[in-house]
């Protein structure tokens, strides 16, 4: 294997255990009670938040070593994603699939709100939507990562 696919895999690696605590994290927390507390709220922002970020920092990772370029700074969050459900073979595979890609996505934008979230209140019942989705990805992900992750070990 190429050095840079093994560092590669070693950082993805490294970010999939973190995002295993992270997915612990976020659900040791049910935001489904009407009378769920405030500080729980905020909290689980905060681990959707982690979770995207680390999501977005293994996609980083895997468009930097395979050449994938992004020229527009004001969009490169969702043209990021966006490619990772991309076919570019020869290159390399697609690495998520367009049921992760559309969870993701709607990870993606809910960061985007938390980042704005210090004028607005964060709606419990919305939280919660996001929160099972990002749940869901727990099975999802790291299953489709490690099929990338055995493709860069065939390099």
């Amino acid at each position: 294997m190429a050095e840079e696919y093994l560092v590669l895999d070693r950082r993805i690696r490294k970010d999939l255990e973190v995002l295993d605590k992270l997915w612990a994290e976020l659900a040791s927390v049910q935001l489904d009670s009407l009378e769920t507390d405030r500080r729980d709220v905020i909290f689980v922002g905060y681990q959707l938040h982690n979770l995207y970020n680390a999501v977005e920092n293994i996609f980083r990772n895997i468009a930097t070593t395979f050449g994938n370029h992004l020229s527009d700074q004001s969009g490169w969050h969702a043209d990021l994603l966006d490619r990772m459900r991309l076919d570019l073979t020869p290159l390399r595979p697609p690495v998520v699939d367009d049921t992760t890609f559309a969870q993701l996505d709607e990870l993606r934008r809910f960061r985007h709100v938390f980042r704005a979230a210090y004028s607005i209140n964060l709606d419990t019942e919305r939280m919660a939507i996001v929160q099972r989705k990002a749940l869901d990805l727990r099975e999802r992900l790291p299953r489709q990562i490690e099929e990338f992750l055995a493709f860069l070990n065939d390099l």
